[in-house]
């Protein structure tokens, strides 16, 4: 008795509904293209008759199952309820689903919005759709989501309305780059010389030697700043690295090798040693000169750090005499040390 109660109720809340939905979509004619009613009215129709012929089902087998529902008692309304609301949903989801084989996009966002009250996948069935400047406005408006509402603005070519929700993100290097792609330059270069000042700032020379070369296109300064990072140390081996590798000339970078050898603090020489081993196996040309400064380093510090000594292979590969005469170097300076 109570589920049928319950049917006839939802069914009365139905039809009252209806009627002011219906009566709600016509007065939209002042305000909408016929077109985007007559598409608000068909979904509703669509929907209500689904609502409907589920509600007619379960009343159907409330009928046919009279004797069992009496053995349940009332704890089978909410078992009712529950599976009325679950079939309707379901139904819900196969509508959605059905807009989107069509590619109708539009309509199945619709449905998870405003039928299924899920906001995001309607924003996203929107963006699937490559209808990115709806679901910007849905992520931004509904769902408070700048960072994807700014990608969906980038993609609908909404250069500006992206800049701006990048800019509250704080997302220095990306305004740069929308900055460039509408040939914004000066402004492109101001935010990306804040990204390398930050950079700068937190001893990250390498990274910011890399904004200077590949967003700027300022080698120079790349180069700069990396000399900096060597200089004071901060990641030391890395920026020196770097340093040499973007020179291309081979015969300029000769001699660099040999200008920053001469001013290298002897406490640093060990880190410029094993960054003689890169550019030793770079080209030929380079051998004899990182060739003799390693010579001279390992000779520097061969009597506090003997085990130094091995490094004399990376700079004569093809000789076995060497690894002999260190072989019994090490061997000799093990019998002085047991004596």
């Amino acid at each position: 008795m109570n589920k049928q109660k319950f049917i006839d109720k939802f069914l009365r809340a139905l039809f009252i509904l209806a009627i002011l939905k219906i009566i709600t979509i016509f007065t939209q004619f002042f305000k909408l293209t016929f077109w985007s009613v007559i598409g608000d009215l068909f979904i509703f129709i669509v929907v209500a008759g689904i609502i409907f012929l589920v509600v007619l089902s379960m009343e159907n087998k409330e009928k046919s199952g009279n004797s069992q529902k009496k053995k349940r008692g009332a704890g089978g309304s909410f078992y009712l309820e529950n599976s009325l609301f679950d079939r309707i949903r379901n139904r819900y989801e196969e509508l959605a689903e059905k807009y989107i084989a069509e590619k109708d996009y539009t309509r199945a966002a619709k449905v998870y919005m405003n039928l299924l009250q899920d906001n995001y996948r309607g924003a996203k069935t929107l963006e699937n759709g490559e209808l990115y400047n709806e679901a910007a406005v849905i992520y931004l408006k509904k769902l408070h989501n700048k960072s994807d509402a700014a990608s969906c603005f980038e993609k609908a070519k909404q250069y500006q309305k992206s800049i701006d929700l990048y800019k509250e993100l704080g997302q220095k290097e990306k305004v740069g780059d929308l900055y460039q792609q509408i040939n914004d330059f000066d402004s492109a270069n101001s935010f990306y010389q804040m990204v390398a000042d930050d950079y700068v700032i937190n001893s990250q020379m390498v990274k910011a030697s890399l904004i200077y070369r590949k967003k700027m296109d300022a080698p120079e300064e790349a180069q700069e700043v990396l000399l900096k990072g060597w200089e004071e140390n901060k990641d030391a081996f890395n920026c020196l690295n770097n340093y040499f590798a973007n020179i291309a000339e081979i015969e300029k970078l000769d001699q660099m090798i040999q200008e920053l050898y001469q001013n290298t603090a002897s406490d640093k020489k060990l880190t410029y040693l094993h960054a003689m081993k890169f550019e030793f196996s770079k080209d030929p040309k380079l051998q004899q000169t990182t060739r003799d400064i390693a010579y001279e380093i390992i000779a520097e510090n061969i009597n506090s750090h003997s085990a130094i000594v091995n490094e004399l292979k990376h700079f004569n590969i093809d000789d076995q005499m060497i690894l002999k005469d260190i072989s019994r170097y090490r061997t000799g300076r093990n019998k002085m040390f047991k004596n």
